[in-house]
């Protein structure tokens, strides 16, 4: 692959801004770049990737989880639209249809909804949705799906509730469902942000219908959860969690919680253990064997230093940890997320990464990264994605949406400018194949 390299000493003062153009490929880009000592900076031959939408008839989408809620193999969408109110399910059509705007019903109106995931909660059969909600509002809804699945495209059909003791207590901001004591149906992980932020989980009860009899737990405190993924960190056979948590304060950074096991203790505090990037503003994560050791490893971006911390697993205690950052390019935004998987098929695992542009004009939200020998290198090489439209870009899942065998990218832009509702639940399509 092609890639431009510069070198920058320490006698130069000022900020270059260079151009650019790739003979054959027709792409042209601009850059600024802040002078720094022995700064290097790769930016590969790429042009952008075709952008499809699902879905751009609300504002403020905000996030997508997914899961096969119809039984036909191929992963739908939820998500919740924060300034619209309302949380969504899409239907995945097919591979060939994938590029058209997908069908799709309202599941709840979810005021100042913040995340919605897939949990089938009442074993009916029929998938429903949990929604979080935050500001004011500060309630978790269930959204519960109609049994009949010939009707699970009619809003009409959906029955929202309020989960009684969610309410006022936090800011809600993720949710993931999960059996936690073993005991009736799914229960529900929880973590807020701001005032009382904590992380949590709702005890099912035996008939989840019974929506006053759901039991709520705080297991940790927090400053803001952006992320919560159910993991065995112990191997000791029962799922822990691990976190993203933002905000500055005793529990920021990427860390897990034991679960205890026992069913009493699971209702107290769980113990913390830190895995990395403490002391910074740090965003949603992921895990996955970035060096591929047969360990997995945590990532996670964060936006004090701007930077893309590896977080190399160093055993199966999961209390040993080895850090590598990863530098941001100056032409994307504010870190975001990010998420790994193999983008160029060479059998390496890539990260693909989104950020908020709305602080700088002339950025890319969506890029993917690749290393040259090995991740634990400091400049990887970064690969635009997006081009220059939108400016508030949000979580990411990969997934072939197209069924020709590489990875698209599937993520939520929330507002594309003043005035604008945003470019909406969009997918780009990899050019790989």
């Amino acid at each position: 692959m092609q890639h431009f390299g510069y070198h920058i000493n320490s006698e130069m003062k000022t900020s270059l801004i260079f151009f650019f153009s790739i003979l054959g490929s027709g792409a042209f880009a601009q850059a600024s770049l802040s002078l720094a000592d022995n700064f290097n900076f790769y930016i590969g031959k790429s042009t952008h990737w075709q952008r499809h939408i699902i879905d751009n008839s609300l504002s403020g989408a905000d996030g997508v989880r997914l899961m096969d809620v119809n039984n036909d193999g191929l992963l739908d969408i939820t998500t919740g639209w924060e300034e619209g109110g309302y949380t969504k399910v899409y239907i995945n059509p097919s591979h060939e249809k994938a590029k058209e705007k997908w069908s799709s019903v309202t599941v709840g109106k979810t005021s100042h909804v913040e995340d919605a995931v897939f949990a089938d909660l009442d074993n009916d059969g029929a998938v429903d949705v949990i929604s979080s909600t935050e500001w004011k509002h500060q309630k978790v809804y269930i959204n519960w799906a109609p049994s009949n699945k010939v009707d699970y495209l009619d809003t009409n059909k959906w029955k929202s509730e309020v989960i009684p003791s969610s309410e006022n207590i936090t800011q809600w901001m993720f949710a993931v469902p999960m059996q936690i004591d073993d005991t009736n149906g799914l229960d529900i992980i929880v973590g807020s942000k701001n005032k009382n932020a904590q992380i949590g989980w709702f005890q099912a009860p035996k008939n989840p219908r019974n929506i006053g009899k759901w039991k709520y737990y705080p297991i940790s405190n927090a400053t803001w959860v952006m992320s919560v993924i159910p993991r065995d960190m112990d191997g000791d056979g029962d799922l822990d969690i691990v976190v993203s948590d933002r905000n500055k304060g005793k529990t920021n950074g990427v860390r897990w919680l034991e679960n205890p096991g026992i069913k009493r203790k699971q209702k107290k505090f769980w113990k913390n253990h830190f895995i990395g990037a403490k002391d910074t503003r740090v965003m949603f994560m992921d895990m996955a064997d970035i060096d591929g050791d047969g360990l997995e490893d945590a990532i996670a971006t964060e936006y004090t230093n701007q930077k893309i911390v590896f977080m190399k697993r160093l055993d199966d205690t999961g209390l040993n940890w080895r850090t590598f950052n990863i530098e941001i390019s100056e032409t994307t935004g504010r870190a975001k997320a990010v998420k790994a998987g193999d983008i160029d098929m060479d059998g390496k695992l890539d990260i693909v990464h989104t950020s908020n542009t709305f602080e700088q004009e002339g950025q890319s939200g969506v890029y993917w990264l690749s290393f040259k020998e090995s991740p634990t290198e400091r400049n990887w090489e970064w690969h635009n994605i997006s081009g220059l439209d939108g400016i508030k870009y949000d979580r990411i899942e990969l997934i072939d949406l197209d069924g020709d065998g590489d990875l698209d990218v599937l993520t939520c832009e929330e507002n594309a400018g003043v005035n604008n509702e945003g470019l909406g639940i969009i997918w780009y399509e990899n050019p790989k194949i």
